[in-house]
């Protein structure tokens, strides 16, 4: 009975630091319009466009880096130095940024956030894009 009730405490416990971890670390949704003040005021950020080589060079949001999700894990020495730096990010519409946003905690990043609507509302509200092709 004693050794079941330490049981279930333990188990209790683990259970709430990694919740509480995982609050700590999530990435909060920034909107279009604080990402814009953000790039006005030179802010050091870094704005993290998670989409395809292909996607990202048919449009991408000035001053952009393009590390795609997948090769994100691999690629992670790119953002050397940006543990404690804001990181915004974002893709198409939101699925890939949350795959990227889980390496990034796992691999201590600190400061994430994540654009509200992505790439698709910020190119529908014809905020400023640079297109490479």
């Amino acid at each position: 009975m004693k050794h079941i009730l330490v049981k279930k405490i333990a188990t209790t416990i683990v259970f709430v630091l990694a919740v509480t971890t995982t609050w700590q670390v999530s990435a909060k949704d920034i909107s279009q319009t604080e990402l814009q003040q953000i790039m006005k005021n030179d802010k050091q950020v870094i704005l993290l466009d998670v989409r395809t080589e292909e996607e990202f060079e048919e449009g991408h949001i000035p001053n952009a880096v393009n590390i795609p999700h997948k090769e994100l894990e691999a690629r992670l020495a790119e953002l050397t130095g940006a543990k404690n730096t804001q990181v915004v990010i974002y893709c198409r519409s939101g699925r890939r940024a949350e795959v990227a946003r889980e390496v990034l905690v796992k691999n201590g990043f600190n400061e994430l956030d994540h654009l509200s609507g992505d790439f698709n509302e910020w190119s529908s509200n014809n905020l400023p894009i640079i297109k490479v092709k």
